[in-house]
């Protein structure tokens, strides 16, 4: 299994991004996927997910209202919707295939991830 991040790039506050990954798996809509982000020195920290089937997802705190997570299972991708961007955002944000069919906050729940996209924010 091999995801594809991509969609990064260098913005100023207040503007969009969308984050796109592609997955090279015949059963991709068995299973949930996730996004999730790391900054320089930190930890990676979760930020979105969505079950096998779209119907369910969840977000960080900091990026409700925010951000959006969708997925097309016809097309092995899952999207990240990034609006109403912060400087705070600025991470390196990686997509990642949950184990399961349910979402979940945790990276040990997440067997697979790609290998991250630079999104830079700029105040």
């Amino acid at each position: 299994v091999q995801l594809q991040a991509s969609g990064g790039g260098l913005v100023q506050a207040g503007e969009t991004l969308r984050l796109s990954c592609v997955v090279s798996s015949s059963g991709f809509s068995n299973f949930a996927m996730g996004w999730f982000r790391q900054a320089p020195g930190k930890e990676r920290t979760f930020v979105a997910s969505i079950d096998w089937g779209g119907a369910r997802s969840m977000y960080a705190d900091s990026v409700k209202g925010r951000f959006t997570i969708s997925r097309d299972n016809a097309k092995n991708t899952v999207y990240l919707q990034m609006n109403s961007l912060k400087p705070e955002d600025t991470a390196v944000y990686y997509c990642a295939q949950a184990r399961s069919r349910r979402s979940g906050v945790r990276t040990y729940e997440y067997g697979y991830w790609g290998q991250g996209t630079q999104v830079t924010v700029s105040s």
